[in-house]
């Protein structure tokens, strides 16, 4: 900046250097650029453009306002003159500065700029880019239809680009379109299977060389096959299409078994799995198929791949008999294993090693404590970190699950037991409740249950309020089986029974 001060402001510079000058800075105003050194760029285009005032600090206006000298005649031939060398800068700074204002949230002005970008010199790669930020910046202002019109745009062309496939699926989810967001992500996983071709080199200065790497919270980056994989099951599992959930599911374990992946790492948005939930909810997505056995082989998998993780006490459960006073941690997952090879066990009808899972479940879950979420979802995961909320609804449905295998057994006094601790560990877990009812019912606890029944049916009359927080998607799925089928029904079918007499 000092050459450039000394140089800018002799007196008398010869005017036919002027023209050369001009393409100097424009070289060195790419390079600048290229490298985030924007304060000095500002103050090299203020100096070219004579004005120093505080409204000639916008990087967009000072460009515009940059009018390099035009060639004369007899001057050298070159591939990229200034004026050429401006109109690329304009681009690429606007498109820069629409990015910037997109992570931070100012819509408004993201959308100008991001305007701006696409109504100059963008070649089509950087038009799909362009285009695909407009779709993000549209659909989080509310224009979702405008936002489609952008991403057919983007996806219009040769080759499919995975931003925008990303994009669109995320546009789809909000529109509540399953099936389009769905068929969005299997063509992203068919987009990042292709092997991309070796780069042209650049003989010239162009807005692509000016663009810094998409970083994890840009709308351009699509992530890596392993975890556009895992978004695809995921939600496949969530919108109960458990088929394909177990197809995508295992695809991905092959895929980051094999070591040709990276270490997995979670989606940015929401907060995604560690490697042992990965392997919970494809466990979880087998027994939504009716693959009850696969489910135990993926959970014996997890557990022995994982077993450098584990406490070092070979059977935990038994050691709880014995009275031990102290005994380590172990991580939620290996109860949630436990939890779902029960799950598992009842739907091969093996009610008696259902109940020993279960069992064996609980008697690490009422070991395990809380623990404040620190270090990162993935670290916490890894270390065995739950929050308070999420064990109390593992304790909770392994509670359930056991109770409803004491009373499909016929041992309803068993299963009593265990509603009515699952109460007491998660009083907000209405679940338990109405299980709790239909056993006392049986029971013939008639003045039990109607007091009851009393209290569910105030509850029911009571405003609904939305959950803060959100469960891993395999306790999701496992808390769907063990609930009730209709509440409603249940409390007006046994209203009605509270009107007929008794026996004496």
């Amino acid at each position: 900046m000092e050459l450039w001060n000394s140089v800018l402001h002799v007196s008398s510079l010869p005017p036919e250097l002027l023209p050369a000058l001009h393409h100097l800075a424009g070289l060195q105003a790419a390079l600048w650029l290229s490298t985030d050194r924007l304060g000095d760029l500002t103050l090299l285009l203020q100096t070219l453009n004579g004005s120093q005032s505080e409204a000639s600090g916008d990087l967009l206006l000072l460009l515009k306002t940059w009018n390099p000298p035009a060639k004369a005649s007899d001057d050298p031939l070159t591939l990229q003159d200034a004026q050429r060398l401006r109109d690329v800068l304009l681009t690429a700074s606007a498109f820069r500065q629409g990015l910037q204002e997109l992570t931070t949230g100012s819509l408004p002005r993201a959308l100008s700029s991001l305007y701006e970008a696409a109504s100059g010199l963008c070649p089509r790669p950087v038009l799909v880019q362009v285009y695909t930020a407009l779709g993000t910046c549209l659909r989080k202002m509310g224009s979702p239809q405008r936002a489609l019109l952008y991403l057919v745009a983007a996806l219009k062309g040769e080759s499919i680009c995975g931003p925008p496939l990303l994009e669109a699926s995320r546009l789809y989810r909000q529109l509540g379109n399953t099936a389009a967001e769905l068929e969005s992500l299997e063509l992203l996983v068919e987009a990042l299977n292709v092997i991309p071709s070796s780069e042209v080199p650049h003989f010239l200065i162009e807005v692509e060389l000016l663009l810094p790497r998409p970083d994890p919270a840009s709308p351009l980056h699509c992530g890596t096959l392993s975890q556009v994989k895992y978004l695809l099951a995921s939600r496949c599992l969530q919108m109960g299409r458990a088929e394909d959930a177990v197809e995508h599911y295992l695809d991905l374990l092959a895929l980051l078994l094999d070591g040709s992946e990276p270490k997995f790492s979670p989606p940015t948005c929401p907060p995604g799995p560690c490697m042992p939930e990965v392997f919970l909810e494809a466990a979880a997505a087998l027994i939504q198929a009716g693959r009850a056995q696969d489910a135990l082989t993926v959970c014996e998998e997890l557990l022995s791949r994982t077993s450098s993780l584990l406490p070092k006490m070979p059977q935990p459960w038994k050691d709880a008999r014995k009275g031990t006073k102290e005994s380590p941690q172990c991580p939620s997952w290996v109860s949630a294993t436990y939890l779902l090879q029960g799950q598992a066990w009842v739907q091969l009808g093996d009610q008696k090693q259902a109940i020993s899972e279960f069992s064996r479940c609980l008697e690490l879950l009422f070991r395990a404590t809380p623990k404040d979420k620190e270090q990162g979802p993935a670290s916490n995961c890894e270390q065995g970190y739950t929050s308070d909320v999420e064990l109390q609804q593992l304790r909770a449905a392994a509670l359930i699950s056991r109770g409803l295998e004491w009373g499909a057994s016929g041992q309803d006094t068993k299963a009593l037991q265990d509603f009515l601790l699952s109460v007491q560990v998660y009083p907000g877990n209405g679940d338990a409740s109405f299980h709790l009812l239909q056993t006392l019912k049986r029971l013939d606890r008639r003045d039990e249950a109607t007091a009851l029944w009393q209290r569910l049916e105030a509850q029911t009359k009571l405003p609904q309020e939305n959950a803060t927080w959100s469960l891993p998607l395999y306790l999701e799925t496992c808390l769907s089986w063990i609930r009730p089928p209709d509440r409603e029904a249940l409390l007006e079918e046994f209203g009605t029974s509270l009107q007929e007499p008794c026996d004496l």
